[in-house]
């Protein structure tokens, strides 16, 4: 039984590293890596950043989907010392923008 437990949640870790891989993958296939990175700032803020700064926020989740696809300007402006606007990427499809935001938001 004990053997069964173990590999229950040896199972569970493959999956989730599975599908945070997954979603970095997405990123990079969609050209977000160019600008951003998990852990620091290159020309936008890291993911990291992002997750923290939204965190526990009510329908973020479809207001930074929408931002992926349409871009924007001045949210991050202060962190970043300057005004970058972040370019559409009209490559991205909703659902695409929403696995994006879902795993940048679960970033710890």
């Amino acid at each position: 039984m004990k053997a069964l437990y173990v590999a229950l949640l040896a199972g569970v870790g493959i999956w989730s590293a599975g599908a945070a891989q997954a979603d970095e993958a997405l990123a990079k296939a969609k050209g977000c890596m160019a600008c951003h990175t998990v852990e620091k700032k290159i020309v936008g803020p890291a993911y990291k950043d992002i997750a923290k700064r939204y965190a526990g926020q009510k329908d973020v989740e479809a207001k930074l989907a929408e931002k992926v696809i349409k871009g924007g300007k001045g949210a991050w402006a202060k962190e970043l010392g300057a005004e970058i606007p972040m370019p559409p990427n009209t490559s991205v499809k909703p659902e695409e923008a929403t696995k994006l935001v879902k795993w940048i938001l679960n970033l710890k």
